[in-house]
């Protein structure tokens, strides 16, 4: 089982890496553009659901492909990415994946085919697989007496990130251009940018941080793996699934006029969560209680969007947004606080790929639900299932508590 590392017995390497970060704010800086470029042209999707429905003919199943896609890149390439930070190093493989992830969100906008469209999404939540474990070896080695103050800040970039594209895709930025591969590749723009950022003024790390035995493979025998990864899952299909029907639902029960609003308001309470974390690390990093109350509040949540009217409803969603991003954040805590220095990329990795495998099947499955039974509210079912499911996950979760805010 991969043991806790310990606050007071850091390796040499971690000590020189502290003193390699310069200016703290800086850094911190850094991390949240980091966070922020994880979710922006994914997220770019979701309002523009409607137009590339009607312009591609895609039916529901396909829908839930096209959200679900990068995080099955994300689930499946986690690993591999493990690999990658263990003979490059975390720095250098978050600049690939970044890379990658700009270079393929661009490219989105060279075509109205569907096929250009799914290619370029596969390679973009590639890119995204291989950046996201990264983030979590970076944390651990730049600030490794603050991971709850480094994750939450990195965190409050990604749903930032989030709330960005969902809440200008359609009213801004479609307009601006004119059209919808336009409109997705111009978030490659803030992309590029953070990888020119990172490359310039990210601290070097000491060679032997990298070294050609590092391990990679993650230890699929612990338990603790798969009860993060699973908690995880649920937070993630909360999140996803969400994105993905929320448009169509409200369209299918003839309200059009709220699938901004409740993009825009499921997206916005995460910064609130976010804000919390940073507000009060010591409090809820390391601990199951938020979980559980997570998982509790999510069925409250869900069942007020689907029966509410009008903006109660939007209001309801929010909930979602808020539990799935406390969520999110809370684990990406963990793996810098549960597994040793040199064990974190992996630990990463493996819970990336058990949780966005859930969030895969899940968006594929909602969406074939509602296919089978004409009913839009069943879309929403694994939602429901993954706030319970987290409450019964949680009661038996061992952690060590925040020793590391």
């Amino acid at each position: 089982m991969t043991q806790p590392a310990q606050a007071d017995a850091r390796p040499t390497k971690v000590l020189a890496t502290e003193h390699l970060s310069g200016s703290t704010w800086q850094h911190l800086l850094l991390l949240w553009l980091a966070g922020n470029c994880l979710r922006l042209s994914m997220l770019a999707v979701p309002p523009l659901l409607p137009t590339i429905h009607r312009a591609l003919a895609l039916n529901e199943t396909a829908i839930g492909a096209l959200t679900g896609l990068p995080v099955l890149l994300m689930a499946g390439a986690a690993v591999p990415g493990s690999l990658l930070i263990a003979r490059i190093g975390a720095r250098r493989a978050l600049l690939v994946g970044f890379s990658l992830v700009g270079l393929a969100g661009a490219a989105r906008g060279l075509g109205l085919s569907a096929p250009v469209l799914f290619t370029m999404t596969f390679l973009m939540g590639l890119g995204v697989a291989v950046a996201q474990p990264a983030l979590p070896s970076l944390v651990r080695l730049w600030f490794p007496r603050r991971i709850g103050l480094a994750t939450a800040v990195y965190s409050n970039g990604l749903v930032v990130g989030e709330i960005v594209a969902v809440s200008l895709t359609a009213p801004l930025i479609l307009p601006l251009v004119g059209g919808w591969p336009p409109a997705l590749a111009v978030w490659s723009i803030p992309v590029a940018l953070t990888v020119a950022l990172l490359a310039l003024f990210s601290p070097q790390l000491p060679a032997t941080t990298v070294t050609a035995s590092s391990r990679w493979w993650p230890n699929w025998r612990d338990p603790l793996t798969w009860r993060v990864g699973l908690i995880l899952g649920c937070a993630s299909t909360m999140y996803f699934n969400a994105n993905a029907f929320i448009p169509d639902y409200l369209k299918a029960t003839h309200h059009p006029d709220l699938i901004n609003p409740s993009l825009t308001s499921l997206n916005a309470l995460q910064v609130i969560a976010s804000f919390l974390v940073l507000a009060f690390p010591g409090r809820l990093v390391g601990r199951r209680d938020p979980f559980i109350a997570i998982g509790l509040l999510t069925l409250v949540a869900l069942a007020g969007f689907l029966t509410l009217p009008g903006f109660a409803a939007v209001i309801a969603i929010s909930f979602v947004g808020f539990c799935s991003a406390m969520g999110l954040i809370l684990n990406l805590a963990l793996p810098p606080l549960v597994a040793a220095p040199d064990d974190v990329h992996r630990f990463s990795a493996a819970i990336f790929a058990i949780s966005y495998s859930c969030a895969f099947i899940t968006s594929l499955v909602g969406g074939a639900v509602w296919d089978a039974t004409g009913i839009p509210a069943t879309a929403f079912t694994l939602v429901a299932a993954s706030g319970a499911t987290m409450v019964i996950l949680a009661r038996g979760l061992g952690l060590p508590g925040p020793r590391i805010a």
